[in-house]
């Protein structure tokens, strides 16, 4: 891990970015972006595949907007308070495509967009604390950069920090710092202020807080590695808390209009609300098959997805919720009501191939519909890292993606396709309903690159490709090479899409964006 930050301290120098040490006060750094390295290898392959798409947009049930946050698709890593990973406007269609890259020597995960559009992120690398930047969303270029508290990162699978924080209705962004602490910072014109600090540290102790996310009321829930779920009012600085016994957490939650706060372990998924008091309370709770082991491309053993919510509260059941389990010998789709009265199992799919399915992000709901993708065999540490900048391959994952169509009349599920030829290592794959196109990042084998390169293919380690698939039926529509070589290694971060049509993936070595010229 030495060995990696060095390198990525080096890199970033390199860029002229400000010291990953600075100090907490905002830095008005203004810096042009500098391009990612990549290997030069990857210059005979074929840069992009296949065919512009033609929008053909998809009816899906409107996401309410939670007030406390910013419009849907500009809040927090998965979009919105539902967590759906969908977009109502659209990404690119394949035009043309041109690829920019920000070098930050780290990862830039979570993308959102204050009410100007600028580009609010958390950069994170290992050895460093993590760095809050404000960047243009065209030039990539750095407009203010903010250093969190709190001791620096030891790897870059870490998700407390700031890898899951989100973006209020006021253009605060609302971050889980690594010092145990809430900090709340301001886009104000250029800058970057700190507003507020609440210590959660009496209620999560040492342990990491992975997600903060505002329920309807205002109320600030937020969950830890430990499984302690807890609630803090931002207006007057009370903290309540229920920790789950022996139970951990390594992924965000979900909120909706209900009041609901669904949050899954590595055990169980649960719905709490709040008491007239404000504290969290079990409404309640639905073990699920957690299987025997903690599969390769995995943070823990159980679910490794996000709840993902499906049509209003005030509908059906009060509406719907859905996760994966960890189940042997296949990973299983499950979808169950979400409303107070408990949670009703509507049906369960599974997927993938037995003894080789896992995955490690959120389910995307399309309409009532859901895409699930396969990351099993994506085990890449600080080590495998390093090994890739010196020329080594990375770990090649099983492929697949696939969509599970839901009967809630019926109550059951059924899989409307299954795409076995596209490998998914790591990324939280998004929707366009405005075109119809899921947006992933794939990474072929050396085998499958000689197939689609004219020549040598086999000479380029680590090809990263922005693919869109039709969300109809799973065909792709083209791939756009995004660069080869570990640093664009998108490392469990999204792809997300601005209000221009662009799309950005977080990666390795900093932030690329992808658009149609």
């Amino acid at each position: 891990m030495r060995m990696l930050a060095r390198v990525l301290a080096v890199l970033a120098a390199a860029a002229l970015l400000p010291p990953l040490a600075a100090t907490t006060p905002a830095e008005a750094v203004s810096l042009p972006a500098v391009a990612i390295p990549g290997d030069p290898r990857g210059a005979s392959l074929a840069q992009f595949t296949g065919h512009a798409a033609a929008p053909r947009p998809v009816t899906a049930p409107a996401v309410p907007q939670n007030p406390f946050m910013a419009p849907n698709g500009s809040s927090n890593v998965h979009g919105d308070a539902y967590q759906s990973d969908t977009y109502t406007g659209p990404g690119p269609a394949g035009r043309d495509l041109t690829v920019r890259s920000r070098l930050q020597g780290g990862l830039c995960g979570s993308v959102t967009f204050d009410s100007r559009g600028r580009i609010v992120t958390v950069c994170m690398t290992p050895g460093h604390a993590p760095r809050l930047m404000l960047l243009d969303p065209h030039s990539l270029a750095s407009i203010a950069s903010l250093t969190l508290p709190g001791k620096a990162g030891s790897s870059l699978t870490e998700v407390s920090g700031g890898g899951y924080f989100y973006l209020d209705q006021r253009d605060r962004a609302v971050i889980p710092a690594k010092d145990g602490t809430l900090q709340i910072v301001a886009v104000r014109g250029d800058s970057l202020v700190t507003e507020a600090r609440h210590d959660l540290k009496p209620v999560v102790g040492t342990s990491g807080i992975v997600s903060v996310l505002p329920d309807w009321a205002g109320r600030m829930w937020f969950v830890s590695e430990s499984g302690v779920v807890g609630v803090l009012d931002p207006a007057t600085g009370a903290i309540s808390s229920r920790p789950l016994e022996g139970e951990h957490i390594a992924n965000s939650i979900a909120v909706d209009e209900s009041g609901g706060v669904f949050v899954v372990s590595d055990r169980a998924l649960y719905r709490f609300d709040a008491s007239t008091e404000g504290r969290p309370v079990v409404t309640w709770r639905s073990p699920y098959d957690r299987g025997s082991r903690q599969k390769p491309g995995q943070l823990s053993q159980g679910s490794g997805t996000t709840p993902t919510l499906i049509g209003p509260a005030s509908g059906p059941d009060g509406g719907y919720i859905a996760i994966t389990d960890n189940a042997d010998p296949r990973m299983n789709v499950l979808v169950m009501s979400r409303g107070t009265a408990g949670p009703h199992r509507i049906c369960a799919q599974p997927v993938f191939a037995p003894g080789r399915s896992a995955t490690e992000n959120s389910l995307i709901a399309v309409g009532g519909d859901l895409i699930v993708e396969n990351n099993y065999g994506y085990v890449v540490g600080d080590h495998a890292l390093l090994k890739g900048m010196l020329g080594g391959r990375q770990v090649d994952t099983e492929a697949g993606v696939a969509r599970v169509n839901v009967d809630y009349t019926s109550r059951t599920c059924s899989l409307g396709w299954s795409d076995t030829s596209q490998r998914i290592p790591s990324v939280v794959s998004k929707v366009s309903l405005a075109n119809g196109l899921l947006y992933t990042v794939t990474h072929p084998t050396a085998a499958e690159l000689q197939t689609a390169d004219r020549e040598g293919a086999a000479a380029a380690p680590d090809a990263w490709y922005l693919t869109a698939l039709d969300v109809r039926s799973g065909k792709r529509a083209w791939s756009r090479l995004i660069g080869c070589g570990p640093l664009f290694n998108n490392h469990y971060a999204p792809v997300t899409l601005g209000s221009d049509g662009s799309a950005y993936v977080g990666v390795v070595g900093g932030l690329v964006r992808i658009k149609d010229s």
